[in-house]
């Protein structure tokens, strides 16, 4: 793969915190219709390694670019909305399901369509009535389906998934690592998935490994 025409490219990028070294040097490229697993123990930077390609921490040192674009000259707001990123634990606000739900449509100043989002409702086996529960009504799976649903509504270019299946049953977490398949293979769209589920990570088809601690850089394996 060639890393000047991805989608996404992190070069050699790395996170410190009070001289602690939290993520180790890792680079990785991912294309439209790729999937990318990312694995390892707990504390060796997964989860800093998704927020640092989610905007939302900037690394200590190396570079992320997106369409070949350096991060630092894109408006956070617009690369948001083209590289998404799902919590392991939601954050859902506002008063209802719906709040939620209408969120994306707003903020890019479209009319709500109820039918869209009762047709995204089904494809994650949620019921229409949950649009009007509150959000602490919710157990810990509905919270991740709603949540993910908020980030796929607008298809990003890019989807970044930390655990964002760990509270659903099996029947609940197959039917979404489905529909994010489908939505790989048949939009092309590329997603990255931080992942504990030891079949997830046999089954992969690129996998990253982050150990604790790292002596070298890492890279994504083809």
């Amino acid at each position: 793969m060639s890393n000047i025409l991805s989608l996404l490219n992190a070069q050699s990028i790395f996170f410190m915190q009070d001289d602690t070294m939290l993520l180790e040097p890792v680079s990785l490229a991912i294309n439209a219709g790729e999937v990318l697993l990312v694995a390892g123990p707990s504390g060796c930077g997964k989860s800093t390694l998704l927020k640092i390609l989610a905007s939302l921490l900037t690394a200590s040192g190396g570079e992320v670019l997106f369409n070949g674009q350096s991060l630092k000259g894109i408006a956070p707001e617009k690369y948001r909305q083209k590289v998404s990123y799902c919590f392991q634990t939601p954050m859902l606000f506002g008063e209802t399901v719906h709040d939620n739900l209408a969120f994306p449509w707003l903020i890019r100043h479209k009319k709500v369509d109820v039918m869209v989002i009762k047709r995204w409702l089904h494809q994650v086996n949620l019921p229409v009535a949950i649009l009007d529960k509150k959000p602490e009504q919710l157990s810990g799976g509905e919270k991740q389906r709603v949540a993910l649903l908020r980030n796929l509504q607008f298809l990003p270019d890019v989807l970044l998934l930390d655990e964002a299946t760990s509270a659903l049953d099996e029947e609940n977490k197959n039917l979404i690592n489905q529909l994010i398949s489908s939505l790989v293979q048949e939009r092309g769209m590329a997603a990255i998935s931080v992942s504990h589920d030891t079949a997830e990570i046999c089954q992969a088809q690129r996998l990253l490994t982050l150990q604790k601690p790292v002596g070298s850089t890492a890279y994504a394996s083809a």
